[in-house]
């Protein structure tokens, strides 16, 4: 049993109404058997009585910290890149056998005269610069895709070549061959990758535009937007 020193008269420790006093020196007397002791105010000691305060555990927020330990948290994955990835060659090969018909008349395409002479029938003037820009855009962008290498700036060609075609066919409704439907999946999957980028499995990993997706996004879709108006405006008489 430790004993604290004994001090005479009134003035003597806090919690004096808590302890008896023996004889004329009005000692007060600790019993420290072992378990955790408290002063007024201050934190619980170790296990022995003594030594470095210490902080008192609360086992409902241990719990919840278990559980967030144990609950992985939300980050970029191999499921995200395989699925860009599929997206992004899918499109892109697609675009790269458009752009064959259209610029060398590959696989039945038209050629340059044959998309030439219908840009013409759909109210276009410059037809044959037009088809050359179109056909140019969409083999070009396809390849770009296909390798992941300045994807805004393909999935932005793109996207601005598919909305110059669902004006033109909007006429024709949305479905089946005369609409738009085959139009507007490409243009909503090159909008997707304008903003999420191409992917880890991509020739663009590790670049500007690929940490700021967002931010390039955005400054690419506006430049195929003004293109856009541009060509419906000025190359267009109807």
């Amino acid at each position: 049993m430790a004993t604290h020193d004994d001090r005479s008269g009134s003035g003597g420790y806090p919690d004096d109404g808590f302890y008896p006093t023996s004889g004329a020196s009005g000692g007060v007397h600790h019993f420290d058997d072992g378990t955790q002791s408290f002063d007024s105010g201050t934190k619980p000691y170790d296990s022995t009585g003594y030594g470095t305060p210490v902080d008192p555990v609360d086992p409902v927020s241990t719990h919840y910290e278990d559980d967030y330990d144990r609950r992985r948290v939300f980050a970029w994955n191999g499921g995200t890149d395989l699925g860009l990835f599929v997206l992004r060659v899918a499109l892109g090969a697609a675009f790269v056998v458009h752009g064959l018909q259209k610029v060398f008349g590959m696989f039945g395409g038209p050629g340059i005269d044959g998309f030439a002479k219908f840009l013409e029938t759909s109210g276009f003037r410059e037809a044959r610069i037009l088809s050359w820009v179109t056909g140019v855009t969409e083999l070009g962008g396809g390849v770009l895709l296909v390798f992941g290498l300045f994807t805004p700036l393909a999935a932005a060609g793109i996207l601005g070549v598919m909305a110059n075609a669902i004006v033109v066919k909007w006429g024709g409704g949305f479905f089946g061959a005369p609409g738009v439907e085959q139009e507007a999946s490409f243009a909503v999957m090159a909008f997707a990758l304008l903003f999420t980028g191409p992917g880890r499995a991509a020739l663009d990993h590790g670049r500007s535009w690929f940490r700021r997706p967002l931010l390039s996004g955005t400054i690419f879709l506006v430049i195929s937007a003004a293109a856009v108006i541009a060509t419906l405006y000025v190359f267009r008489s109807v």
